[in-house]
């Protein structure tokens, strides 16, 4: 099958998805186009079966800012033609499904009918889908799609409270593709992040308030005030400059490493003891899947689609959003004994390999081929 996937090409978690979805399609025989600004992160070299095609912009002084769903749309009309293209696949309710649901009105128009898959990821429901300026468009993009689906069970349900669906939201668990894993590093320095003696704390986000990065650092400052211990940073964004202030202001400066964005997420994990992720939501928790598939536990928040994917006492512990002083304690239960350590260092990668791709992928699959089909019967709803 031709498949257009449309996503943010950046460091987050949809994009991330996206583009490993993409290059899983790819291995499997399919045909794979991404279609956006950039291209994805996660994306490597291109191949005979994947593609990627830049949407530009062009700036017009008429423009206070720039048409990008225009666009899209007209790029994804250009892309599906050119390449008979047989579906599409949008991350994000908008505005990928909003101009994916107007490319496929321009497609009709020239008799070509070609069916919309929306995932939704999170932000795009909880955060900006819900204001009160973009929640007719969410709504109209979402019951307008072919397929929806979403990451979690948490994140369909707040999706059905927040807006009037009309479409069955079929969900389908963000993934994890284990073969990437099978070995370990064998350049993993640890000696370069920390001493012998010491943990190593890991948190990799884009740094946004959603994160709570100051209960990240609150945390870790109990924890090291009982055993020694440093703390790695992953990321940018808005969040990152008062984290540094907070760092100074605890007197726990030298024991805080700000590595911003990488591509090296894996050799950090490697040498990482425990993962902290005390986000105000998430729709899934991706970032806690990849540090269990590298053996690191994970202290986290109980919000979201994040219980679905952290298994209380096995893979790590879960408190409520806030609770700074039970999370540090849970990680201090983890953190202070070798033995324990090692245990839920193996349940994590257990419990991880329950989102391997192969799981996963089949039932992408399985919508695609349903989508594909109602696009000559109209019988999938």
């Amino acid at each position: 099958m031709k498949i257009a996937i449309v996503c943010y090409p950046t460091f987050g978690g949809s994009g991330v998805v996206a583009t490993e979805l993409g290059i899983a399609l790819a291995n499997r025989g399919h045909e794979v186009h991404f279609v956006t600004y950039r291209q994805p992160v996660r994306l490597g070299q291109l191949n005979n079966k994947i593609y990627f095609h830049e949407v530009n912009v062009p700036e017009y002084p008429l423009f206070k800012y720039q048409p990008y769903e225009l666009a899209l749309s007209s790029k994804l009309v250009d892309t599906v033609k050119l390449h008979g293209i047989e579906l599409l696949h949008v991350h994000y309710a908008i505005p990928h499904a909003y101009a994916g649901y107007m490319a496929k009105q321009m497609l009709a128009e020239e008799n070509i009918h070609i069916p919309m898959i929306t995932t939704l990821h999170g932000t795009d429901i909880t955060l900006v889908g819900k204001h009160p300026f973009y929640k007719p468009a969410v709504t109209f993009s979402i019951n307008n799609s072919d397929v929806v689906t979403s990451v979690s069970e948490s994140l369909k349900q707040q999706t059905l409270d927040l807006f009037d669906i009309k479409k069955e939201i079929e969900v389908i668990p963000n993934f994890i593709d284990t073969t990437k894993y099978s070995n370990s590093f064998t350049d993993c320095q640890r000696s370069l992040m920390a001493e012998e003696n010491e943990r190593i704390v890991t948190h990799i986000s884009n740094f946004r308030k959603v994160k709570r990065i100051p209960d990240v650092i609150r945390v870790f400052h109990k924890i090291q005030e009982q055993i020694p211990a440093k703390l790695v940073l992953v990321g940018e964004g808005p969040e990152k400059e008062g984290a540094e202030k907070l760092c100074e202001q605890l007197g726990i400066s030298d024991r805080v490493i700000f590595l911003g964005n990488s591509n090296e997420i894996d050799r950090i994990l490697c040498f990482s003891d425990l993962f902290l992720l005390p986000s105000e939501t998430e729709s899934f928790g991706l970032a806690a899947l990849e540090a269990m598939i590298n053996r690191v536990p994970v202290i986290s928040s109980n919000t979201g689609g994040i219980p679905e994917v952290n298994e209380q006492g096995i893979s790590g512990f879960l408190s409520e959003v806030g609770d700074i002083e039970e999370m540090a304690v849970n990680a201090l239960k983890i953190l202070s004994d070798d033995v324990i350590l090692e245990k839920f260092k193996e349940n994590a990668v257990k419990s991880a390999r329950k989102f391997d791709i192969l799981n996963v992928l089949p039932l992408y699959e399985e919508v695609y081929e349903k989508a594909y089909a109602s696009r000559l019967n109209k019988t999938y709803s």
